[in-house]
């Protein structure tokens, strides 16, 4: 295996912040090609996936400059009022990476701050999926906004994008967008397998049982978004990946599923608490893409 860890990063919440337009994206990605035609889980995709969901917080001329830098040559960006996401593409496969533009655009607060605030004043009401079950209302409207039932949509891009080919859709996002890039690989056919960072809860055991394509669910450490929403009838969908303090990968975490946190309240604690780790720390998408690309090279 070619390439080198790399160290994690030792700055402020601040500096951890999306987008972290002074890294090289994808880098040395020419010598660690993506698997279009993997069929199950690969590191190497899931490094590509993450460093996506990273770019997903960029502004478009950012995004798209670092895509043609790493193969994807033709990139279209979707804007809703709660979120926004891209789809990039080859002649090959189709990336598509969520995230959530109100975590990023408020003024004088970061992306941590609008975290913290939206998972406190989370929602947790359902609404019937068109797969069977039930999911979380607030992330299936911010899936609507960008979806879309015209050529304008999401859904119609796609469509013209695959056609009547072989062509595939990686769904893939951080946090927010982790959620909607499960929903969205649930109402698209065409998604061989999602890997989501960070990503919350979305829908009730029905609506999870009724997903037929796999989802790769990266949790990093003592990460809460992952812990939430806290009560009522959801489930994670696929398989978790947790990354330990080491840097290791585990299908699931070793000894359980640890923190358990009650009510608004805790959750508050929980995005607030500023130690040098912690659960807000370790909700960095950077830190995932690292952890990632590291365990990647180790082999």
């Amino acid at each position: 295996m070619t390439g080198s860890k790399k160290p994690l990063p030792p700055g402020s919440l601040a500096e951890l912040a999306p987008p972290n337009e002074d890294r090289t994206y994808f880098e040395n990605g020419g010598d660690h090609p993506f698997l279009q035609d993997a069929g199950g889980f690969e590191l190497v995709n899931a490094w590509w996936m993450a460093e996506a969901s990273l770019l997903a917080y960029a502004d478009e001329d950012f995004v798209g400059a670092r895509l043609r830098e790493a193969g994807l040559p033709e990139v279209a960006h979707f804007h809703g009022e709660s979120t926004q996401c891209y789809a990039a593409h080859d002649d090959d496969f189709v990336i598509v990476a969520f995230s959530g533009s109100d975590m990023r655009e408020r003024k004088g607060n970061n992306v941590f701050d609008a975290l913290a605030d939206w998972m406190v004043n989370l929602s947790f009401d359902t609404v019937p999926s068109e797969r069977g079950g039930r999911v979380h209302r607030g992330f299936s409207e911010a899936l609507d906004e960008v979806w879309g039932d015209e050529a304008g949509g999401l859904e119609g891009h796609l469509d013209g994008l695959c056609g009547e080919g072989s062509k595939e859709v990686w769904f893939t996002g951080h946090s927010l967008g982790g959620a909607l890039a499960t929903l969205a690989a649930g109402r698209y056919e065409r998604a061989p397998e999602v890997y989501t960072f960070g990503a919350p809860r979305v829908g009730d055991e029905e609506y999870v049982e009724s997903l037929d394509v796999p989802v790769y669910r990266f949790v990093n450490g003592r990460d809460a978004v992952s812990k939430l929403p806290l009560r009522g009838p959801y489930r994670h969908a696929g398989v978790e990946k947790y990354i330990d303090d080491e840097g290791r990968i585990h299908d699931g975490k070793p000894g359980g599923e640890g923190l358990r946190a009650k009510g608004g309240r805790a959750v508050g604690r929980l995005l607030t608490t500023k130690p040098s780790g912690g659960a807000l720390r370790d909700h960095a998408p950077i830190l995932y893409a690292i952890h990632i690309w590291n365990a990647y090279v180790e082999g």
